[in-house]
């Protein structure tokens, strides 16, 4: 895999991951990952891939290359479910140094509200170096889900990964602002 592409308007650069073992064999063409690419594109992101893997060991692999490479983002799609194949949330584990809890909830949240079967995505989101990884399902319903969620906060995510301060708010009384993590 080469090095991300500096062409975004922002600067902000994102790779494509598509775990399928079937993909990987050409039995089927993969889709989710050229949606996940069209999305990136549309928040303003230089976007590569996608890269399709098996899942399991080669996930591992394209993730710990893609921190490496200094990629701000990396969203894969497949291998979150349930199956015994499904191994993908166990390979990003072992790249990222901490994980984001509240980005997978969001996202299956999004999709519990139309398919009950969301809540069996087994997705996570994290952190390794500056890289922000997350996990997204395969099918094409899943990420279009989870484009709807990460389209209000990928670039808030990239420049805080990046050292930015957070963007002033105007709170009623004057005082801080409450809720949310930062």
């Amino acid at each position: 895999m080469s090095g991300p592409r500096e062409d975004g308007p922002q600067g902000y650069r994102a790779l494509v991951v598509t775990a399928s073992n079937r993909a990987a064999a050409g039995v089927y063409e993969d889709r989710g990952g050229p949606l996940l690419r069209t999305g990136l594109e549309a928040l303003g992101f230089a976007v590569d891939g996608p890269v399709v893997v098996p899942d399991g060991d080669p996930v591992e692999a394209a993730l710990r290359d893609a921190a490496a490479a200094g990629y701000d983002v990396v969203l894969t799609t497949g291998g979150t479910g349930v199956s015994p194949t499904d191994r993908t949330p166990e390979a990003t584990r072992r790249v990222v140094a901490y994980e984001v809890p509240g980005i997978p909830e969001a996202i299956r949240a999004q999709g519990r509200g139309k398919v009950p079967t969301a809540a069996l995505s087994r997705g996570i989101a994290g952190v390794a170096g500056h890289t922000l990884i997350v996990n997204l399902p395969g099918s094409t319903g899943g990420v279009k889900d989870g484009l709807a969620v990460l389209g209000d906060l990928l670039t808030h995510a990239v420049d805080q990964l990046r050292g930015g301060d957070h963007p002033s708010s105007s709170a009623p009384s004057g005082g801080p602002s409450s809720g949310g993590a930062s």
